[in-house]
């Protein structure tokens, strides 16, 4: 893999970046102005509140850590991803946010779509949140008949990975 340049902090790295996502589909599909009116939704870094007034409905997303096994390589790739959660869950986890020692298990459905994937089903998901100022990691649900969930269980090769990360960074 050749080295990157980060849209972060503008330094050239060698190790592979996180492929990450700035907010869930489901913000990203409004418009514009939906996207400025606070009484429609508020993105922060790590959490995400989509109102719809219309439906009666409210969405929320937390930012968290998708880790893809590479079966010839020994890092992992890594997706910077959103997950919906319920009121309930939201809440839980927004009150222990800076809480280094909490931990919870949380249920959620990916909030986003990741590129090479069709995604005609909701992928559920085990939100694991281990405190220590990390991001909760997931684990989609192993039961689900769908081409991402077995590339999850079974890896992917190096050269794939490389390829999502070039197809990434070549669309940021």
């Amino acid at each position: 893999m050749a080295k990157y340049t980060c849209t972060c902090c503008g330094k050239e790295h060698d190790e592979w970046p996180a492929l990450g996502f700035a907010a869930p589909l489901a913000y990203a599909m409004l418009s514009e102005e939906d996207r400025a009116n606070e009484d429609i939704c508020e993105l922060t870094t790590d959490l995400c509140v989509v109102r719809y007034p219309n439906l009666d409905r409210v969405d929320y997303y937390v930012r968290a850590v998708l880790l893809q096994k590479v079966i010839d390589h020994c890092d992992a790739l890594e997706y910077g991803v959103w997950t919906s959660l319920s009121e309930k869950s939201f809440m839980d986890y927004y009150e222990h946010f800076e809480n280094q020692e909490y931990e919870a298990g949380y249920f959620g459905w990916l909030g986003n779509a990741l590129p090479d994937y069709e995604f005609n089903v909701a992928i559920p998901l085990d939100v694991i949140y281990s405190g220590k100022g990390q991001r909760p990691e997931l684990v989609p649900h192993e039961n689900v008949d769908h081409p991402f969930i077995k590339d999850y269980y079974n890896g992917i090769t190096k050269a794939e990975a490389e390829r999502r990360i070039a197809a990434m960074l070549a669309n940021m």
